[in-house]
């Protein structure tokens, strides 16, 4: 019989290759997708709100060296622009490309799709309680590994 370890870490890792390999956003890997999401949530949420690099390796847990290769990148393929903050030369904003913010939604709105179609099959009871228990889930992995 599998130790309960066992069984969360077999069902966590055959939930992340289902969502790994249905690729969502085909044309971006997967940290590209997270990033662009943060970037696009930010913009969507707060417009007068700047994110760094420092503040997406904060939300993501991505090493620095990571995140720089990654925003490269992004950059390379037109998706985010960086621009030198005025009142202090040291911070560097990070902003999706407006085209891009474009393109970044219609996928999001397919992803909204998939999801809704596991919503539809779980039903609302089901899904409100595995939302409940990844955001504990979440929360108590942040406290126990990253703080």
């Amino acid at each position: 019989m599998k130790s309960q370890g066992e069984a969360l870490l077999e069902a966590w890792l055959q939930l992340s290759t289902a969502i790994n390999n249905s690729r969502l956003v085909s044309e971006l890997s997967f940290n590209e997708s997270l990033i662009c999401n943060l970037l696009y949530q930010n913009l969507r949420d707060d417009s007068a709100s700047r994110m760094t690099a420092t503040d997406l390796c904060a939300a993501t847990k991505m090493q620095k060296s990571l995140m720089n290769r990654t925003l490269k990148q992004l950059e390379s393929k037109g998706v985010i622009s960086r621009e030198r903050s005025t009142e202090d030369m040291r911070r560097i904003y990070i902003y999706l490309n407006h085209e891009q913010t474009q393109k970044y939604r219609i996928q999001h709105n397919r992803i909204l799709d998939m999801i809704n179609e596991l919503i539809r099959q779980l039903g609302p009871d089901k899904t409100a309680s595995a939302t409940s228990l990844f955001r504990e889930i979440a929360l108590i992995a942040n406290e126990t590994f990253y703080e």
